[in-house]
C-alpha cells in the first residue's frame, strides 16, 4: 500500500469511531510507529498507527495505560481503541492529546509523590504475583511477563534472572563484539542473590516500567502525567533506577517519594541490576553503543560484595 492509501484507510476509521475529522497531520514522534495529530469535532488526539502484524505493540500500551488509571495514582492520557482498519492492514490508537509545558517549581515532589502512590497501590493481580497478564514491549523489544507462582524474594529474583536480563540477553546481537557483554550478563545474573541478602523482598507493585524524562511530562495545571509505559507488577526499585539512568528525577522527588513509599537502604546495590536491563535494551535497539556502558553495569552486579553479618 502507498502513504497515501494508508493514510486514507486510517482517516477512516478514525472518523467511524471519533467522528468528522477536522485534522489528520502526520507527525513524526515515534521511532517505533506513525504517529498523527488528529482533530475530530472538539476533541484533539495523540494517534499512532502500526502494521497489522504489530498490532500488540499498542494493545499493550492501551492496556497498561488503562491499569496505571485504574490505579487513581498518576496522571495518564486517556486512551480510545485500539481498531482495525476495514482493509485489515493497519492498527490504530488513539490516545488524548495532552499539552504539556515545561515543569514548574515542585513538580519534582509532585511525580515523586504520585509514583509513590502508584507504587503502594494495590497490585492488579490477583492474588499478588510478579509480572503481568500479558506479554508487553519496552520499546520495540518484547517484554516477557509471565506470572511468578509466589511472591518471595527468590520468585522475584527467578523472574529477573529469567524474564529480565536472560531474556535481554538473548535478543541481543550475534555478534562476536559482544561475547564478552553475554558472559558478564550470565555473571551478574548468577550474582543477583547476593543483591538480596539484606533482607529485602519486593512488594509486587504496578509499575509504569521504562520511565525516564522522554517519558513524563507537566500539565498546564502542575499535573505530572506518565504515558508510554511498559507495565508490569515488580519491585519498586526497578522502577526508581530506570528514573536515574539517563539522568536525575526533578528536584524534589526523592524526599517526596520517600516521604510517601520509604526505600530500602539497600537499593543502591540492586540499582545497576535493574539499569542493566535498559542498557541491554538499548543495545538491541540502537546497536553496539550502548554496550560498554551495558557491561560497565553487568560488571559491577557480577562483583557485588554480600553484606556482612550482623554481629
Amino acid at each position: 500500500m502507498t502513504d497515501t492509501d494508508v493514510r486514507q484507510a486510517i482517516a477512516a476509521t478514525l472518523w467511524s469511531e471519533l467522528g468528522a475529522l477536522e485534522e489528520c497531520h502526520a507527525l513524526n514522534a515515534s521511532a517505533f510507529c506513525r504517529t498523527w495529530r488528529v482533530q475530530a469535532g472538539a476533541a484533539r488526539w495523540f494517534v499512532k498507527s502500526v502494521p497489522a502484524q504489530w498490532a500488540d505493540r499498542v494493545e499493550a500500551e492501551a492496556d497498561g495505560l488503562a491499569a496505571l488509571a485504574a490505579t487513581g495514582a498518576v496522571r495518564v492520557p486517556c486512551v480510545a481503541g485500539p481498531w482495525r482498519c476495514d482493509d485489515r492492514s493497519t492498527v490504530v490508537l488513539a490516545l488524548e492529546w495532552l499539552d504539556l509545558v515545561r515543569p514548574t517549581a515542585g513538580f519534582g515532589a509532585r511525580l515523586g509523590d504520585a509514583l509513590a502512590a502508584l507504587h503502594r497501590a494495590p497490585c492488579p493481580l490477583q492474588p499478588p504475583r510478579y509480572g503481568w497478564r500479558r506479554d508487553n514491549r519496552v520499546g520495540a523489544t518484547p517484554q516477557i511477563n509471565t506470572p511468578t507462582a509466589g511472591v518471595e524474594a527468590a520468585d522475584w529474583i527467578a523472574f529477573v534472572a529469567r524474564q529480565r536480563l536472560g531474556a535481554m540477553r538473548d535478543h541481543l546481537p550475534a555478534q562476536a563484539s559482544l561475547a564478552p557483554l553475554r558472559h558478564a550478563v550470565d555473571r551478574a545474573i548468577d550474582a543477583l542473590p547476593t543483591l538480596f541478602d539484606d533482607g529485602h523482598v519486593p512488594r509486587p507493585s504496578l509499575i509504569h516500567g521504562d520511565l525516564w524524562s522522554g517519558n513524563w511530562g507537566q500539565l498546564a495545571d502542575g499535573t505530572p502525567v506518565i504515558y508510554d509505559p511498559a507495565v508490569s507488577s515488580s519491585d519498586a526499585e526497578a522502577e526508581l533506577a530506570m528514573t536515574e539512568l539517563f539522568g536525575a528525577p526533578p528536584p524534589g522527588f526523592w524526599d517526596a517519594y520517600r516521604d510517601r513509599a520509604g526505600l530500602h537502604p539497600g537499593y543502591a546495590r540492586r540499582r545497576s541490576a535493574y539499569q542493566l536491563y535498559h542498557l541491554l535494551n538499548h543495545v538491541v535497539l540502537f546497536g553496539g553503543g550502548y554496550a560498554d556502558a551495558a557491561l560497565q553495569a553487568a560488571r559491577r552486579v557480577a562483583s557485588t560484595r554480600a553484606t556482612p553479618a550482623a554481629p
